[in-house]
């Protein structure tokens, strides 16, 4: 009886379909549903893929759907009736060569998958000469369907150019950057370790990066997190990415044991990155190498003694993140909701963590959350799937990342302006926003994003990364768009995963995010009149619209240790209150001592030890870096107590003191 029962649920997992027999012992269907058909029908047809339907069944619907798929799989190769008998009358009618579940049989995952309700959402395929709206008309009104929606079409959020790397060490970049790793051409990677080289850009200003140096002093990654690459292919073979690639203990038989370093939900099939084709009008499509860029962004192998460095590649000790390549774009194919939902519901059930997605809708006018979860349910519950799954032990659920769009408007696109999904602008080696990023509500965080145009570095003001040979001729190049600042932030937050797996923390969801969210460098002080690159940019509209900061893997880090971080401008005293760290009464405590080692107060540049003064620490840092610091303090008393003395008790709190540059006295335009 179990077998039996195990091949009806694989049976109406199977995928394609060609054949058009009418199943003879139809159930029969109520053909007067509750709801007008129109109210059913989720999106708009414009940009939707033509011969494609997504149709969510009402539950009661599911075992006459299952029944027949598993009679269809007894005599034929294919399904391509549901069972119920006006729905096949207008299978027939579109001539329905495909009938089949979105989201496969999921093995052990496939009981959630079910209390989620992902296993009612079903895909058909018909002839493309068929009139989309008439059709989803049609099947809206049958009483079991509870929803119909296009498979809109979806973009990548760069400009489409790639300008592969031609090395050369040329400017200061090579003595400006110092890094306990030897991947050769790290010093280019100015959105890791910025020190204003004008190789890069003559406006570059220290600082404008992720502050990853400090950070690989803790931790490089950890095996354990797992990044799901939503994009196109990652080429698995590349010599700077292969070590951190995921491979699948366990390829899957509904994807033909395929799956081995993630699955191409375009083609059904093994993972590609060099497909190119010629249109009639001679214009260069297919392929990129942007699924590769984004990876190579997010894990590169840090210290092999090739390349390009990656924000959590590891120390070059087998510890990077590991990534997995969910493809939705393969040549000049791919690249729906569609696909990209299959994407995200397999990298939830295969152990992924953190969803790096540079995508974002064509002509999006979704403009709120509401809008957005009526119009594109599926994608919506696929994502929601993905944050209910605990698939890193340090966090107790899923972390989204999206691009916030190239369009250079005053909002996120979506998906990434959704609430619970975290949307990344993009800033320039200069600090400032880039002339093609999204901004306003729905942004949630800065990252380096590069501009390859109207910066005097030119191409080398963009993002360095891992590329395709096969397109490019070289492994390496630049590309620039707000879907290369998103793998920063994505690859920020695997660090942080890293380093709570080391720590032996465990997080919420919510309480990981709020963390990242406030782990950020300040923006604003630059945000003064205007800049002229790709676009001419009145500072000002940006303020408070680029989300909460740039974002900062050091200070990540040090709020998952537990250690408080002093943000101090350079090149002036300051006096920071303590008063949150030592109580309201900070300025009367007597405070016993203050430790900083030399070499720290060399790193920083201080001209003199620190001091306490009225319970502020009196600090002035003439270099920018990090460093930590230790003040003492007495509780109870002038003294500490003794076996002779009545006294207090001593307190000590370490901080890690930060130290960028700061703005000009205008705001920071130079």
């Amino acid at each position: 009886m179990q077998n039996r029962k195990k091949v009806l649920i694989l049976a109406s997992l199977l995928f394609a379909a060609c054949g058009s027999d009418p199943i003879q012992d139809a159930a029969t269907s109520v053909t007067d549903p509750q709801e007008p058909a129109a109210a059913k029908i989720c999106n708009s047809s414009t940009s939707a893929v033509k011969g494609t339907i997504i149709a969510k069944f009402n539950e009661e619907a599911i075992p006459v759907l299952e029944e027949a798929a598993a009679r269809q799989a007894a005599t034929r190769s294919q399904v391509t009736r549901s069972g119920i008998q006006r729905v096949d009358e207008i299978f027939e009618e579109l001539h329905v060569s495909s009938f089949k579940r979105v989201f496969p049989y999921a093995g052990d995952r496939e009981a959630q998958t079910r209390a989620a309700g992902l296993h009612r959402w079903y895909v058909l395929t018909f002839d493309e000469d068929q009139d989309l709206d008439a059709a989803a008309e049609r099947l809206a009104s049958v009483a079991e369907v509870s929803k119909v929606q296009f498979s809109v079409e979806l973009r990548k959020a760069y400009d489409g150019k790639a300008y592969p790397f031609t090395g050369g060490a040329h400017g200061e970049t090579r003595a400006l950057v110092t890094s306990d790793f030897n991947d050769p051409n790290l010093f280019w990677q100015w959105h890791y370790i910025n020190n204003a080289d004008a190789a890069i850009a003559t406006a570059a200003r220290v600082g404008a990066d992720v502050n990853a140096a400090p950070a690989w002093k803790l931790t490089g990654g950890n095996s354990q997190v797992i990044v799901a690459i939503v994009d196109e292919g990652i080429k698995y073979t590349h010599p700077d990415l292969a070590a951190n690639m995921w491979t699948n203990p366990n390829p899957s038989p509904e994807y033909n044991n395929e799956d081995i370093h993630g699955y191409n939900f375009v083609d059904e099939g093994p993972i590609t990155w060099d497909k190119r084709e010629t249109s009639i009008s001679g214009e260069e499509l297919g392929d990129s190498g942007h699924g590769t860029h984004v990876a190579g962004t997010v894990a590169a192998v840090n210290n092999n003694g090739i390349g390009v460095a990656g924000v959590a590649g590891g120390t070059g000790h087998n510890d990077g993140v590991r990534l997995m390549s969910c493809q939705i774009f393969s040549g000049s194919k791919g690249g729906t909701d569609l696909i990209a939902s299959q994407a995200i519901k397999y990298a939830a059930d295969h152990g992924a963590s953190i969803l790096q997605c540079s995508y974002g809708y064509s002509g999006n006018d979704i403009s709120s959350d509401r809008m957005y979860e009526e119009r594109s349910p599926l994608e919506h519950e696929a994502l929601l799937y993905f944050m209910n799954q605990k698939n890193c032990p340090a966090l107790d659920g899923g972390l989204v990342f999206y691009a916030a769009g190239n369009d250079g408007l005053p909002v996120s696109q979506y998906p990434g302006a959704y609430r619970d999904f975290i949307s990344v602008t993009s800033i320039a080696p200069d600090y400032l926003p880039a002339y093609y990023t999204c901004y306003g509500p729905g942004c949630n965080v800065a990252a380096p994003g590069g501009e390859t145009t109207g910066q005097s570095g030119g191409e080398k003001a963009g993002v360095l990364s891992t590329l395709c040979s096969e397109i490019s001729g070289a492994d390496y190049g630049y590309m620039q768009g707000t879907s290369m600042a998103c793998p920063h932030a994505s690859g920020v937050a695997a660090l942080g995963l890293s380093y709570a797996l080391a720590n032996g923390k465990h997080y919420t969801r919510e309480e990981f995010v709020s963390m990242y969210l406030t782990s950020v460098s300040d923006l604003e002080c630059y945000l003064e009149g205007t800049k002229e690159t790709g676009a001419v940019l009145n500072l000002e509209d940006y303020r408070g619209k680029m989300g909460t900061g740039l974002i900062d893997a050091y200070q990540l880090l040090m709020q998952i240790e537990g250690t408080p971080c002093l943000k101090v401008p350079t090149g002036s005293l300051q006096l920071i209150t303590l008063s949150q760290y030592f109580g309201g009464s900070a300025n009367n405590l007597t405070y016993t001592g203050i430790e900083m080692s030399k070499e720290d107060q060399e790193k920083l540049g201080l001209p003199s030890e620190p001091e306490m003064y009225n319970g502020q620490l009196m600090i002035k840092c003439m270099k920018p870096g990090v460093a930590h610091i230790t003040v003492k303090a007495v509780a109870g008393g002038n003294r500490p107590g003794s076996a002779t003395i009545i006294g207090g008790i001593e307190v000590t709190k370490e901080f890690a003191i930060i130290a960028r540059d700061s703005g000009s006295k205008n705001g920071g335009w130079l």
